[in-house]
């Protein structure tokens, strides 16, 4: 291990595939030691993971990092957003965790959108407008199909704050990941009532939101991890706001997230509302909010591309005329969630290259869609767009954001930022600073600028001419299958 200059902290990032956790000094943000162990995920209709699982993983990452975690003051747990995790009288799982991406409450959606109010309700209302991935949802899912296990549920809590309660003994979370519960409301703040009663869950099974910078709770004597009991415990927080802490961001600064989905988010000062439920009206973990717009295909739109044509990802060629909506897996942004994808300008001497560079251009088209939403009046739109996610280092993607949004281009070179902004969050409770505040101190975003080049105005006119007409197709797509 390298001798540290400050206190040590743990940053811990519990997603959907497994658990990291990185050992991280606090004065200079350098990595000392880290750890990785997986989760498994059910496969079929649903999408679930026994939370047990989860300490595990985190256990044996912890594990890995040596003495270095042994000597951490604080620790921060950043999580997978939306999972419901349901806990009888002992604590114990009373099933596996409904997971975000576990879409069997699309219909449960529907209805409460309906039942109450409208997508303008929730979106004033939550900042919102539900969605599968939402855990509102996914307890009216539960409520209808196992009412038994609803009956059994003494304690309903998100992913991260699962961690948080087994190290601490205290059921707690924060506003930013409480924000994507769909029954926190975010203009007061609080858990709202109107909506808890219609769904039949009570307040007092729900944890206590943990404000900015407060201690969540200490370690307590009966664990199986390598903390001295009394090590603070930050409120954690879901990944996205993990991140955005991870990055330090500064209001107006846009993020683009190049994962097997997309994400594009900034943090802002208003309280989001859109009633159309593109944009997530989320909180963020240090007080302001942070809006945010997904795309189902992304990363693994394209690799698909890449494998039928057998390609290499990079092996790209400049198309003309030729558009592909990559939306293989249906689409959230645009909502068309029986899409499939669609091919037009198809030639003769069309090349696999230029069918590769297609299937980027309309990944990339629909995130840079989404972004002109997210963005408020005050963000900069001359800033640089902050490239992050497993995608952010292939030149491919670099070169397509670069010409269809003509902005520059900042490829951060620090990795694993959920853990990195949830060590942040950690070492503002030792510092008393704001974590944003100290992962700017870490110079988290250092990484090369890449120039802007002008705007391929043509391309993203075609496809956006390309979308609007075959939306008769798009929102047939699957149905004739």
């Amino acid at each position: 291990m390298s001798a540290a200059e400050g206190p040590l902290v743990v940053g811990v990032d519990t997603s959907t595939q497994s658990t990291k956790a990185l050992v991280v000094d606090a004065s200079t943000g350098q990595v000392v030691a880290g750890g990785q162990a997986a989760h498994t995920v059910s496969s079929g209709a649903g999408r679930e993971s026994d939370p047990r699982q989860w300490w595990d993983a985190l256990c044996e990452a912890l594990r890995q990092c040596g003495d270095a975690a042994r000597e951490a003051a604080a620790v921060s747990i950043g999580g997978q957003q939306h999972g419901l995790v349901t806990l009888d009288d002992r604590g114990e799982p009373v099933r596996p965790a409904l997971l975000w991406n576990d879409v069997r409450s699309a219909p449960q959606a529907r209805r409460l959108t309906e039942e109450l109010g409208g997508a303008k309700f929730w979106a004033e209302r939550t900042g919102s407008v539900p969605a599968a991935s939402f855990t509102v949802t996914k307890w009216a899912w539960l409520a209808e199909n196992e009412p038994d296990a609803v009956l059994a549920t003494k304690a309903v809590r998100l992913p991260h704050d699962y961690l948080t309660e087994r190290l601490t003994g205290q059921g707690t979370t924060d506003r930013g990941d409480a924000s994507g519960t769909g029954w926190w409301a975010s203009g007061t703040e609080a858990y709202d009532e109107e909506i808890l009663a219609h769904v039949g869950l009570d307040p007092a099974i729900l944890p206590r939101v943990v404000r900015p910078g407060e201690v969540a709770g200490t370690v307590r004597d009966s664990h199986d991890l390598p903390f001295s009991k009394g090590t603070l415990v930050a409120p954690g927080t879901g990944d996205n706001a993990a991140a955005a802490l991870g990055l330090g961001l500064r209001p107006g600064t846009p993020v683009l997230s190049l994962g097997t989905s997309g994400t594009v988010y900034a943090v802002s000062r208003r309280r989001p509302a859109d009633p159309t439920g593109t944009v997530a009206g989320f909180a963020d973990a240090h007080g302001d909010w942070l809006p945010l717009a997904c795309t189902l295909n992304c990363t693994l739109a394209v690799d698909r591309l890449a494998t039928l044509l057998g390609l290499d990802r990079e092996a790209v060629e400049p198309t003309t005329g030729l558009t592909l909506l990559p939306y293989l897996d249906g689409e959230r942004t645009p909502n068309l969630p029986n899409a499939t994808g669609i091919l037009h300008g198809l030639r003769h001497d069309t090349t696999a290259g230029q069918l590769l560079q297609a299937a980027y251009d309309g990944a990339v088209h629909a995130l840079l869609g989404a972004l002109d939403l997210v963005l408020d009046e005050d963000a900069d739109r001359s800033a640089p767009l902050l490239l992050i996610g497993g995608g952010a280092r292939g030149t491919a993607w670099q070169q397509t954001v670069r010409r269809l949004s003509g902005r520059p281009v900042q490829v951060p070179e620090a990795k694993e930022l959920v853990a990195l902004g949830a060590a942040a969050q950690a070492a503002g409770l030792l510092t008393g600073e704001d974590p944003a505040s100290v992962a700017r101190r870490w110079n988290t975003t250092r990484g090369p600028v890449l120039d802007a080049v002008e705007r391929d105005e043509d391309t993203l006119a075609r496809i956006s001419g390309v979308l609007s007409d075959a939306a008769p197709l798009l929102e047939r797509g699957a149905e004739a299958h």
